[in-house]
């Protein structure tokens, strides 16, 4: 394994989605300068997590440095703080999920966010309960305290949308949307709910800990979600077609590898990115995702999928009207790293 060179930087906190209109305007943004070590790019990541295991494989095994780009890698800690460095110019791409980018551009942003790779096609979260369910229905959450997810975030979103699926009116589960991203596992372990939807490693930690089970894949149940992908401000992709091309190409790598690769060599490489997660673990999670089908063999972001997408926002009544596919989504570069 070969390692590439990666800079980390601290968290982004710019502001929320409400301010974004107003601070698209306010950013001179880093461009994409050149450097000693090659083309600098600073990526900001919605979070650092397992499930995008084929952006850390790309980092570990250094091929963005050989597409001569000087990653610097920021964790955002949610979408409105990610898509806020973007448009300010803090960030010159943004990985978050693309409801985003329809946000922004339905709140009248004139130098919009475009989506440009897609890298996951399932969501990556668990229903978590406090006891094993061999045979578990999702109507058995009808009347139950659930911790879910953010209004208006994918997470929470795609939750109601199998909810919806499988004839469940979401106000007849009682939703707590109060806890912030990331504290859910602690406040179940503290007793609130009788189930939680939890990201990995947290899933995997309830059941370690004796204290959750994971009884259903949301990624599994919701069928194929356009759950994250790459974007930028669409002048930056005008001005950097070269720059986004490269990282784009080391991209699909990543994808690549993790397409020819079992989940125990998948976690081997990634493992420097999460040294708080024994190899073990990170392998157990690693082979949750690959199972299910998580990562898409190449980054073009099709038409149907930001179709789904659209449904979901709008089943969700946090969509008025739907924008145009053309405008948010562009598959020139995702193409080209695919060889097509």
């Amino acid at each position: 394994m070969r390692k590439g060179k990666l800079r980390k930087a601290g968290t982004v906190g710019l502001g929320t989605l409400a301010l974004l209109g107003m601070l698209a305007g306010c950013g001179s943004g880093s461009g994409g300068q050149a450097s000693a070590g090659g083309q600098e790019v600073v990526l900001n990541e919605v979070a650092h997590s397992i499930f995008y295991a084929p952006m850390y494989v790309a980092i570990e095994e250094g091929y963005f440095e050989d597409e001569g780009i000087e990653l610097t890698l920021v964790t955002g800690f949610g979408a409105d703080k990610t898509m806020t460095a973007v448009l300010t110019g803090e960030a010159d791409i943004g990985f978050m999920g693309s409801e985003s980018t329809v946000y922004t551009y339905a709140g009248g942003t004139e130098d919009y966010v475009v989506n440009f790779a897609q890298l996951t096609q399932r969501a990556g979260n668990f229903l978590v309960a406090r006891e094993p369910i061999d045979d578990f229905s999702w109507d058995m959450l009808v009347g139950k305290d659930v911790l879910g997810g953010r209004a208006g975030g994918m997470p929470e979103m795609v939750f109601e949308y199998i909810l919806e699926m499988n004839g469940i009116d979401p106000g007849e589960v009682n939703i707590d949307q109060s806890i912030d991203f990331g504290s859910t596992a602690a406040a179940f372990s503290g007793g609130q709910g009788e189930f939680t939807v939890e990201f990995e490693p947290h899933a995997t930690s309830l059941e370690q800990q004796g204290e959750g089970y994971v009884v259903a894949s949301l990624g599994e149940d919701s069928g194929f979600v356009p759950y994250t992908a790459f974007s930028a401000r669409k002048s930056y992709l005008e001005k950097n077609k070269d720059t986004v091309q490269a990282f784009t190409n080391a991209l699909q790598r990543g994808m690549d590898y993790v397409q020819s690769h079992d989940p125990s060599e998948i976690a081997e490489v990634i493992a420097p990115q999460f040294a708080e997660t024994d190899l073990e673990t990170l392998t157990k999670i690693v082979e949750r995702y690959y199972e299910q089908d998580t990562w898409k063999e190449d980054l073009i972001f099709e038409k149907d999928a930001f179709d789904l997408l659209q449904n979901i926002l709008e089943d969700a009544k946090v969509l008025e009207s739907r924008v145009p596919y053309e405008d948010l989504v562009t598959t020139e570069f995702a193409e080209k790293a695919a060889g097509k």
